[in-house]
């Protein structure tokens, strides 16, 4: 007599809580980055080289004040721009040549847990990237103000968003070998125009133009803060302006498909 055979299970497999699936994406997120050459290169290989540089070179001139006080807060805000905007610009847009971006929108994660994902894997990266610059700019002599941290943590944060909203437009909107292009090229004129050096060393007419992009708002807010322990309330306006703008058109134009 043969044994019966067992009934089948009609139980259907579970997500994860949401929270568990967010936090797992954020950790393969923050891994992928982190394992991403060309990333690390941008995000901290770059950034180290240009504060020893312009920290022991005496070019460009800055004034009468200690070179350290000046550049480490701007490659710190470099370190936010190269994570949150060039590096997610270029890897989402290759997720959505892929497919990826569109698996991940009809899975239980879902768009929202996906982005979601993407700001903490920002976040953990500027993190480490903090961590190493930091390290590496107090081991040359700098010195920052203890009392402008507040305001340097809130201009990070207004500077990673309006960096990461808009490098999402534009992953979302171009073809993805068009993102390479202008995400690289949009690094270098960002690093120009305000973001690693003052506004006011720029010449004259470019000091307007500068000071309203996102690139010389973080960079001044930074500088004033970690330098002189002032909040740049004027920064930290354009910061928000750009967030809240970007954030705005890539929710409308955002494609998830190619």
């Amino acid at each position: 007599m043969t044994p019966s055979a067992a009934p089948e299970s009609t139980a259907r497999p579970r997500a994860a809580a949401r929270p568990a699936r967010v936090f797992a994406q954020g950790r393969f997120e923050t891994l992928t980055l982190l394992r991403n050459g060309e990333q690390l290169l941008v995000s901290v290989v770059l950034p180290a080289m240009a504060l020893v540089g312009l920290t022991l070179s005496p070019y460009p001139a800055l004034g009468d004040v200690h070179r350290i006080d000046v550049t480490a807060p701007g490659v710190l805000a470099l370190a936010v721009a190269s994570t949150a905007f060039t590096g997610q610009a270029i890897s989402t847009a290759f997720d959505r040549r892929y497919g990826v971006l569109r698996m991940y929108g009809v899975s239980p994660l879902g768009r929202s847990g996906l982005l979601m994902g993407k700001l903490i894997a920002v976040g953990a990266v500027l993190l480490v990237q903090v961590l190493l610059l930091g390290g590496l700019a107090l081991a040359l002599g700098w010195r920052p103000q203890l009392v402008g941290i507040p305001a340097a943590l809130v201009a990070g944060v207004l500077g990673t968003t309006a960096f990461l909203g808009l490098g999402l437009l534009i992953a979302g909107t171009l073809r993805a070998e068009a993102v390479l292009a202008l995400a690289n090229l949009a690094w270098v004129l960002f690093l120009g125009l305000g973001l690693l050096l003052p506004v006011a060393t720029l010449p004259t007419w470019a000091e307007p133009l500068a000071s309203a992009l996102p690139s010389g708002a973080l960079g001044e807010a930074m500088r004033g803060a970690l330098a002189h322990g002032t909040w740049s309330w004027g920064a930290l306006g354009v910061l928000l302006a750009w967030s809240a703008a970007c954030w705005a058109l890539a929710g409308r134009l955002f494609r998830w498909a190619p």
